[in-house]
Parts: structure tokens; sequence; C-alpha cells
């Protein structure tokens, strides 16, 4: 059996409404990209439920290559880097638990991080919490610089005014 090795394969994640309800269906679309296009062709279309393994053919070789067991099908995918096989992976796999309650398919020769807490998902979402938090405590610091130049702001325009008034009687001692 030949692997597709088309460097122009792209996989595609598909939901059909997004709320925070479970969907009503959810499918794996495969897309194709031709040369000078900017346009993707759908190839073909499964619901997620049909899902049965996922193959990543080997986890000690980076390899953008991986195989999809459904109930009726097998199909070849190439992703466009490992990289983004190993988001698609992870996407899928947090997808699978989230949605699929009966029957979640099989995850075979993938590496662990992938199923690991130190997922992508997992860091983007502890790296957001971080940008958040430093952007609070940034907010609360300038909160704080504010209030004290709106004090000194007040101290300056008691001076002042005190000044003026002082000057304002000796001037007023002066001139008789």
């Amino acid at each position: 059996m030949k692997r597709n090795t088309d460097p122009e394969l792209r996989a595609s994640w598909e939901q059909e409404e997004v709320t925070n309800k479970k969907p009503t269906q959810a499918s794996i679309t495969k897309v194709k990209q031709f040369e000078g296009s900017t346009s993707f062709v759908r190839r073909s279309q499964w619901m997620l439920e049909q899902l049965r393994q996922v193959n990543g053919i080997d986890p000690n070789r980076d390899s953008a290559e991986f195989d999809l067991l459904f109930e009726n099908a097998f199909d070849q995918w190439v992703a466009s880097t490992a990289s983004e096989k190993c988001t698609f992976f992870q996407i899928l796999h947090h997808t699978c638990q989230r949605y699929l309650t009966d029957r979640k398919p099989e995850f075979i020769n993938c590496q662990s991080k992938i199923m690991g807490g130190n997922s992508i998902l997992h860091s983007a979402a502890d790296s957001v919490t971080s940008a958040v938090q430093k952007a609070s405590q940034a907010l609360n610091e300038r909160g704080e610089r504010l209030g004290r130049a709106e004090e000194k702001t007040e101290d300056m325009k008691n001076s002042a005014q005190q000044f003026a008034e002082t000057a304002h009687k000796l001037a007023m001692k002066h001139k008789c």
C-alpha cells in the first residue's frame, strides 16, 4: 500500500456550531490545497463518532504522516508539518474526550506528550492565565501610581493656594 505524501494536504477539524453546549454534529474533514490556490477543496468527511483509531505511525520520529481508521474506512493523511500533526492530534484527542461518551477512539503510536497534561492546549491556557495575571498586576500597579499622583497633585494644589494667599496678604501689608 503506497502512502500519500502530497505536501499540500491539510488536516482540518470542523464543528457545526460554536457554543458552550455539546455540538449536535462534529466531523473530521480532509482537505487539499492545490498549488497556486488560496482555497481548499474538501476531499473526504467523516463524523467524529465514526473514528475508531488514530495511528501516529512512529512516536520516535517527527513525521507529518498519520493514519485514521473509521468504522468503514481507512485513510492516510499527511499534515503540512510534524508540529501541525501534533497540534491536530492534541485537539482531536481533547475533542474526543470531551464530546464522545460511548466509544472513544484509540490513539496508538503517538507521542506521550499529546495525551498528557502538558499539551499545547494546556500550555496555551497556562500562557493566557499568566498573561491575564501579569496584565492585572500591571493594572493594579498603574492604579496605585495614579492614586499617588492624584494625592501629590492635590497636595501641590493646596500648597499653591496657601502660597497665593500668603503672597496676597504680604502684598496687601506692604502696599499700605
